[in-house]
């Protein structure tokens, strides 16, 4: 299983944890608010480098 499919599993896992708990918006937000602060938190060089790998990803 490649690594963007554990990503998606556990994505899908969280979000179904959360949304009984506490709403679907609620689990929504954090499920995608999660990896997004975490790129955020990111040096620009560290972006760069991610970038650049998904990008080398793509044309595989």
């Amino acid at each position: 299983m490649s690594n963007g499919a554990k990503v998606a599993v556990a994505g899908v896992v969280a979000a179904a944890v959360l949304w009984p708990l506490i709403g679907f918006w609620w689990a929504l937000l954090v499920v995608i608010g999660v990896p997004v602060a975490g790129y955020l938190l990111l040096d620009p060089s560290q972006r760069r480098r991610l970038r650049r790998i998904n990008r080398k990803e793509i044309g595989r």
